[in-house]
């Protein structure tokens, strides 16, 4: 007689992400900057006074304070503390690092993102200089539709170094914020130079965006650094006419930079 085969034991259910400590103390200094603990212009304390109040490294302490610089909450300069700015306002311009997600909800709209291809690869000349890496090392080559409020704007095509671009690479084709993704790996974008000028469209743009090869599109290059200056992305963001203006403060000790396109 044939028995009944033993019961299986259930399946152990995967273990919950657990969100990163930096991420944990990001929220808390950001709560606490909403409360009005640290006013406008006020300084925050010392790393290691906020390494012990909050029974964290110093490590942890720099990751959460990058994460509150790339939301534009404060401002450091070298060998100074953190100061809390002032809430920016939808017309400032870029003295702190903003995705475009977060530029998006600033404004009240709602960002979107569909990643057409991902494609693993060699760099070529212009990106091992752009991304400080040997030419014929690994990158990852993004081709990706943005969208406000469902309307195609931007087309961006960013190479990533190799360990960013294999995490980019397993995410959803529709994740909105890269960025905010990558965070929950301890990547941090905080600091990046920009390049503004023109560009024509090409097939790839006229198709995902709607317009006419051929025609005039705003052009935004940009090289994007972690905490340490190391650069983790480049990319060239492709915008269709009329939708987005970018601005700019300059001072006569951090001048805008200038020169001849090539």
């Amino acid at each position: 007689m044939n028995q009944a085969p033993p019961p299986q034991p259930a399946p152990t259910p995967p273990e919950p992400r657990r969100t990163p400590l930096y991420l944990g103390l990001a929220a808390d200094l950001r709560a606490a900057i909403a409360a009005g603990e640290y006013g406008s212009g006020a300084r925050l304390p010392a790393e290691d006074e906020l390494a012990r109040r909050h029974g964290v490294s110093r490590g942890t302490v720099r990751q959460a304070l990058a994460a509150l610089r790339a939301d534009g909450l404060i401002t450091s300069r070298r060998g100074t503390r953190r100061v809390v700015l002032a809430g920016p306002r939808a017309d400032d311009g870029v003295p702190e690092l903003r995705s475009f997600t977060r530029w998006a909800r600033s404004l009240g709209e709602r960002p979107g993102g569909r990643t057409v291809s991902v494609d693993r690869g060699t760099a070529d000349a212009e990106e091992a200089e752009r991304l400080r890496i040997a030419p014929g090392a690994e990158v990852y080559r993004v081709l990706r539709l943005r969208t406000l409020s469902g309307a195609p704007v931007m087309v961006e095509r960013t190479a990533y170094t190799g360990a960013v671009g294999a995490l980019v690479a397993r995410m959803p084709p529709d994740t909105v914020s890269y960025s905010e993704q990558l965070a929950l790996h301890g990547v941090l974008f905080t600091d990046a130079r920009h390049i503004i000028d023109l560009a024509v469209a090409d097939a790839d743009d006229a198709r995902l965006l709607g317009c006419r090869p051929g025609e005039a599109l705003l052009r935004e290059r940009r090289r994007s650094t972690d905490p340490a200056g190391v650069p983790v992305e480049w990319s060239q963001d492709r915008y269709l006419p009329g939708t987005v203006a970018f601005t700019v403060h300059s001072t006569a000790a951090g001048a805008l930079g200038r020169r001849l396109s090539p």
